[in-house]
């Protein structure tokens, strides 16, 4: 327990509104109190004023004396605009909400699919048509049906890695259509579920 004493007296704190309004004691001694628990709300401390055998407890839990507590929200407009190199809410608990993340390539030749984990970019299961064992079994290695076996290569491996949610972040402009389109529709018919 740290003790920190104030010798000098404290004016008189009569221009606060009522609720806030009290008498400082002329050497009031503070006493901080370090709470065990690990909780954001806990990182306030708890202050008792003592005055002789008189103890005034001021507990931010019952009355808002000395702290206010504000609410973990996030950002305003304003806050961001002062601050833009601070990363948003979003951007901040992405990573956690979904954390596998489908990516998904289309070259004249191959394609290739991948499933990543984003917050140790660890690769869960890839499939490539470029493979030996798929390169020469399939007729073209571009085609409908190609997208239909790199998906559920895709699903198989997920689930044997016990991933069976994912996401898929389109880029700029980008539709979910077509060649990629049935590589994703395979892979929820394989059992993965996808997060928007």
């Amino acid at each position: 327990m740290a003790f920190i004493a104030i010798s000098s007296s404290l004016p008189s704190c009569s221009s606060v509104p009522s609720v806030l309004s009290f008498q400082w004691p002329s050497t009031p001694t503070i006493l901080s109190q370090k709470s065990s628990s690990l909780s954001w709300a806990s990182s306030f401390p708890h202050v008792t004023i003592s005055r002789g055998s008189h103890v005034v407890s001021s507990n931010p839990a019952h009355d808002k004396v000395l702290f206010i507590r504000s609410a973990w929200t996030r950002r305003s407009r304003e806050e961001a605009a002062k601050r833009p190199n601070k990363k948003s809410w979003k951007q901040r608990t992405d990573m956690y909400m979904r954390p596998f993340l489908l990516d998904v390539f289309f070259s004249k030749k191959f394609v290739h699919a991948k499933v990543m984990h984003r917050g140790t970019s660890k690769v869960i299961s890839v499939a490539t048509t470029n493979a030996k064992d798929l390169r020469n079994s399939l007729p073209s290695l571009t085609d409908h049906n190609a997208c239909r076996v790199i998906g559920k290569l895709i699903a198989e491996r997920s689930k044997e890695a016990d991933v069976y949610a994912m996401s898929y972040e389109p880029r700029k402009d980008e539709r979910i259509e077509g060649k990629l389109g049935i590589v994703i529709d395979t892979i929820k018919e394989n059992g993965i579920m996808f997060v928007p």
